[in-house]
């Protein structure tokens, strides 16, 4: 993988040109817990879309993947992690770009769509509705499950869930407690109906986690919304119809 320093923060990320060269770059952003290849290589997702003719750039979010590690809530506010994704462009010399990201990423695209409305020509929200405004998506408690001393010992689902998933990904249990904590952060209704679009929302038919992806679409001007039938919130990232639809989404706007 390659790096950069964001402020002080050493980032990963990698780098993939469309298989016929150049291509329109798109960032992908990946979930809490996860990775850049977790979210993006192993859901075929960078082959797809560099097949597909765009320059695809997925990164580890800060706490995450090959990316530093922080222990302080305060550093994962999403205002930051937007503001890292914006320092990767710089480091790349790319002004605008076509952005995915997947439930923390998604909520993380969000907030860069409002910081930096100019560095995005497309915002694409999967696996986060309408707990991108009302509540914010995975409940505080997946904190404690991260700092149980094992999996064992927690009787919630969710909780269980994810803490599984962290050890499965290999991740800092430490550094994912303090991420939920810090970056919870909600949009008001007036911030929801001042993102930029094109917009485009996927959340899985079976998601408990994302909320309503079609009460979301109703605060944005223009927004599509999507479900992706028959699935939760771990399946519907990789599934082929949501692919589909994305593509003929990026497509609509090429």
């Amino acid at each position: 993988m390659l790096s950069f320093l964001s402020g002080a923060v050493r980032i990963a990320y990698i780098d993939q040109p469309a298989d016929a060269g150049g291509g329109k770059p798109i960032v992908l952003v990946h979930g809490f817990a996860s990775n850049h290849a977790v979210n993006w290589v192993n859901t075929q997702w960078v082959k797809v879309l560099t097949r597909a003719g765009y320059r695809v750039i997925a990164l580890d979010n800060r706490g995450h993947g090959q990316s530093e590690k922080l222990y302080e809530a305060a550093d994962y506010h999403a205002n930051l992690m937007a503001t890292d994704i914006r320092n990767l462009l710089n480091h790349l010399n790319i002004q605008s770009v076509g952005m995915m990201g997947y439930s923390m990423g998604a909520r993380i695209t969000a907030h860069f769509n409002l910081l930096f409305p100019e560095r995005i020509r497309a915002t694409l929200l999967g696996g986060l509705g309408i707990h991108l405004v009302e509540g914010v998506g995975l409940p505080l408690g997946i904190a404690d499950a991260m700092e149980a001393k094992s999996a064992t010992e927690l009787t919630d689902p969710m909780q269980r869930m994810f803490r599984v998933f962290a050890e499965q990904t290999g991740s800092d249990l430490r550094a994912l407690a303090a991420c939920i904590r810090g970056s919870r952060q909600t949009l008001s209704v007036e911030e929801a109906a001042r993102i930029k679009g094109p917009v485009h929302i996927a959340v899985g038919s079976k998601d408990d986690v994302a909320g309503d992806p079609h009460r979301l679409a109703e605060l944005i001007p223009g927004a599509i919304a999507y479900a992706i039938d028959g699935r939760d919130h771990n399946l519907a990232v990789g599934d082929r119809s949501h692919k589909d639809a994305v593509l003929a989404f990026l497509s609509a706007l090429d």
